[in-house]
């Protein structure tokens, strides 16, 4: 079982945050004909990785269900990798921060995957 004593306890969770955030700060800089597009669908799926923790974190009671939401989480960390890689294709990122980025998705990705791999230390 975890120490934790909520979501926002939890590496990950903050991990992801953070990195929504300068997601966030960096999209404002996107051209206003992307706003319905790569800024909305960048911002959106990063935001979506801590809210499915938050979500994992009220369903830990129960194994499956606890996976299955932090598998959701996963599935919406690797989409925020796709349009980060659109984001430095189309020069709205330059390789430098493309890397920083993509640095700390890898960092997400591999504590979520931990985290499913071995629910039972999380779930009660």
């Amino acid at each position: 079982m975890s120490q934790a004593n909520s979501f926002r306890d939890l590496i990950v969770y903050q991990k992801a945050y953070k990195l929504a955030m300068e997601i966030f700060e960096i999209s404002k800089s996107y051209p206003k004909e992307e706003k319905y597009s790569l800024t909305d669908q960048i911002r959106r799926s990063s935001r979506s990785v801590t809210s499915n923790i938050a979500e994992a974190w009220a369903r830990k009671r129960y194994v499956k269900s606890f996976v299955n939401k932090l598998t959701d989480s996963l599935g919406e960390e690797y989409e925020t990798e796709v349009w980060l890689d659109y984001s430095r294709d189309t020069k709205y990122l330059d390789l430098s921060k493309y890397t920083e980025l993509m640095n700390e998705c890898d960092e997400v990705r591999k504590i979520l995957i931990s985290i499913i791999n071995h629910p039972d230390k999380w779930c009660s």
